[in-house]
C-alpha cells in the first residue's frame, strides 16, 4: 500500500483527488496538508511514501516546501502537481528533489499513473510537461530568460510581481532584507531590466506569470 500526503490549499481540488486516490488499488491517503508549512510537519509525523505537492500554494508554497523535505527525507517522492507546464517551473520543482510532475489539466489517471512510477523510484513527466521541455532545448527554439534564474532568483521575482514589499518576502524565505535586495539585483542583471515595472512586461511578454500566482 502507497501512503500519500496529498497538498492542496484549496478544499474541492483536495477532496475530489483524496476520494479518486483512495479509490486507486493499493493506494490510501494518509494525511492532508494546506500549505507548505502543513506539508513539512505532516511529513515528519506521517513519513509518506508519496507526497502530491500542489506548486501554488500561500506561505512558503510549494517549491520551497520541496526543497526542505527533500532535504530532510530524500526517500520520499514527491510529485508536483501545477498549472504551469513551461517555463522554469518544471526544471526547478526537479532539480529541487521532485520526481514528478503533473499538469493539473491532467486525467487521473494520469496522477495515479506519476505515483506509481516515482514510488518505484523512477521520474515521471505528464506528457504536455515533458512535450515543453523537449522543444525548450531545441535550438529555434525562442529560450525564456527566467530559465536563468537561480532557485532564490526565481522566488524573488515571482513574489515582486505578485507585488510583496522587501520585508514580506524576507519574512517569508526567512532571509535578511539586504540578502532579499541582492536576489533582486541579481535578478534585474540577468533579465536586463532596471525596474518592477520593466519586470512586468517582460513577464507579460514570456507568459511567465499566468492567472494563479505562484508562492
Amino acid at each position: 500500500m502507497i501512503g500519500i500526503l496529498l497538498v492542496d490549499d484549496h478544499e474541492l481540488v483536495r477532496t475530489g483527488i483524496e476520494h479518486l486516490l483512495n479509490e486507486a488499488e493499493n493506494m490510501k491517503v494518509i494525511g492532508i496538508a494546506r500549505s507548505g508549512e502543513e506539508a513539512i510537519e505532516q511529513t515528519d509525523r506521517l513519513s509518506p511514501d508519496v507526497i502530491v505537492m500542489d506548486v501554488n500554494m500561500p506561505g512558503i508554497g510549494g517549491i520551497e516546501a520541496c526543497r526542505k523535505i527533500s532535504q530532510k527525507h530524500p526517500q520520499i517522492k514527491i510529485v508536483a502537481l501545477s498549472v504551469y507546464t513551461d517555463g522554469p517551473f518544471p526544471h526547478q520543482l526537479l532539480n529541487l528533489g521532485a520526481h514528478g510532475y503533473v499538469s493539473k489539466s491532467c486525467p487521473i489517471h494520469e496522477l495515479i499513473n506519476a505515483i506509481l512510477t516515482v514510488s518505484e523510484g523512477k521520474r515521471y513527466l505528464s506528457q504536455d510537461v515533458a512535450c515543453k521541455m523537449a522543444l525548450a532545448k531545441l535550438p529555434d527554439q525562442s529560450s525564456s530568460p527566467f530559465n536563468n534564474l537561480s532557485y532564490r532568483e526565481l522566488q524573488v521575482v515571482v513574489m515582486t510581481l505578485q507585488g510583496r514589499s522587501i520585508q514580506d518576502m524576507a519574512d517569508m524565505l526567512t532571509i535578511s532584507p539586504k540578502t532579499v535586495n541582492t536576489y533582486r539585483y541579481r535578478a534585474y542583471d540577468k533579465l536586463a531590466v532596471k525596474n518592477d515595472v520593466e519586470l512586468t512586461r517582460l513577464a507579460a511578454r514570456y507568459d511567465f506569470i499566468s492567472d494563479a500566482p505562484i508562492r
